[in-house]
Order: C-alpha cells, then structure tokens, then sequence
C-alpha cells in the first residue's frame, strides 16, 4: 500500500510539472488566461525582442493607453514634428533619453529619445515631453517623468 502512495505521488507530481511547465513556455495566443504570460515577460522569457512583444500586444509596457487624438494639440504638433524628423524647437530634443526613472520598458542605452510638449504660457520647456523607442513606440508623460502613458497612434 505504502509503495502505491509512493508510486502515485511520484506520477501526480511529474504530471504538475509537465503542466506548469507546458504553460509557462505557451505563447500568449496559446495560453490559456489563467497562464498567460504579460507580452514583455513572456519576450524576455523567450528571447525575444521588445518590437516583437509590441506587435503582439500593440503595447509593449505595462503602462496605460493614452489615444494619440487624446492628447493635448502640443502632444499632436509633437508627434508631427517626430514623423517630420523636425526641425525641433529646443536643442535638447531628439537626445538620449536615459530612463533613470525604470518606469519604461528596460532597454539599451541610446534606445530612447526625448522630445518636449510645448505648455502654453510656461517660460521654460514646461513638463510635458513625449518618449520615442527606437521601435516606433512612443510614451506621453504631463509631470516631468513621475509617469508615463502609451501612446496608441491608430486612434
């Protein structure tokens, strides 16, 4: 009887781990909602890259959405200029942005840049500045990098 226990044990044991770790490895797509893995999780997990993890979510952070037509019109006139290439109203635009705050994605050094959102009335470059990954994505921050919001430009 003791050996049965044993023997029975041993199996029910091996068949949680063949499960656990079957999901663990699953794409998103293929998991089920209680074991899916956060897109950027389950990319570093695996190997892959944070454009990847972007194309499967549409937003590769943890971060709230913010819709691009949501923005205030400097937000937009921003986002305008960065498509353009500029030219920029202030020279700090298009520079590394270092992330010291971690409240982005981690990346390389250099992967990001900075780029101000005019405040109307402010005698200084204000607080707002949009973020842009050097894979397209673009983050909005109103308070000088305390936080930041996606930006989905499809809306």
């Amino acid at each position: 009887m003791r050996r049965t226990l044993s023997s029975a044990f041993s199996a029910l044991l091996a068949a949680m781990i063949l499960v656990l770790g079957g999901a663990f490895f699953l794409s998103p797509a293929q998991a089920s909602p209680a074991t899916a893995q956060p897109a950027a999780v389950h990319s570093a997990v695996l190997g892959g890259s944070a454009e990847s993890a972007a194309a499967r979510s549409g937003n590769p952070s943890d971060l709230p959405t913010i819709n691009a037509s949501a923005l205030p019109k400097e937000g937009r006139d921003t986002l305008a200029l960065i498509a353009k290439g500029g030219p920029y109203p202030y020279k700090q635009d298009d520079q590394t942005f270092s992330n010291r705050e971690g409240i982005l994605p981690a990346e390389p050094s250099g992967y990001y840049r900075e780029y101000t959102v005019k405040t109307p009335g402010a005698s200084d470059r204000g607080a707002r500045r949009i973020i842009a990954g050097s894979d397209g994505e673009k983050y909005y921050t109103a308070d000088h990098y305390a936080s930041f919001k996606y930006i989905d430009e499809s809306k």
